[in-house]
């Protein structure tokens, strides 16, 4: 994976306005998960962008990343990007075996695991990509006014 960072760019004003994007590699690490959610956040306000639900759904993707998706030596990707009134939020590790499935809470269930319950709830829409081996993508879309 190459490592883009783009230049923050003038807030858009028109649901037609050019396709926006940020990517960066984050180590698989809760630091690297927490820096997910800081640099997705400054990006969305540069943007003009509202930041909820987009930073939760960002640091619960990020999160799972770092504990689900996580093998030594291996970074996550962090991709935003903007397509008319739809933000695209995609994490990319390299685990493919392990596909991310919402667990529905049980009074026997801890306070982790909640997640994706969460990005379903906040998000439009959300799903899996497998990309090549070993990769896989977890993505979420919202409506740049969110919900």
């Amino acid at each position: 994976m190459n490592q883009k960072l783009a230049a923050p760019t003038a807030p858009l004003t028109q649901p037609d306005s050019p396709v926006r994007s940020f990517s960066v590699l984050l180590s698989p690490t809760p630091r690297g998960a927490r820096l997910a959610r800081l640099l997705a956040t400054e990006q969305l306000r540069s943007w003009g962008l509202p930041l909820d639900p987009a930073a939760l759904i960002v640091a619960e993707l990020a999160s799972n990343a770092a504990t689900h998706g996580r093998v030594p030596g291996r970074n996550f990707q962090l991709l935003l990007y903007v397509i008319g009134g739809t933000l695209r939020i995609e994490v990319t590790d390299t685990r493919n075996d392990r596909l991310p499935h919402p667990q529905a809470p049980t009074t026997h269930t801890r306070e982790a695991g909640r997640g994706l319950l969460l990005v379903d709830a906040l998000a439009d829409r959300w799903g899996v990509t497998r990309g090549r081996p070993p990769r896989k993508t977890v993505w979420a879309e919202c409506a740049t006014h969110c919900k």
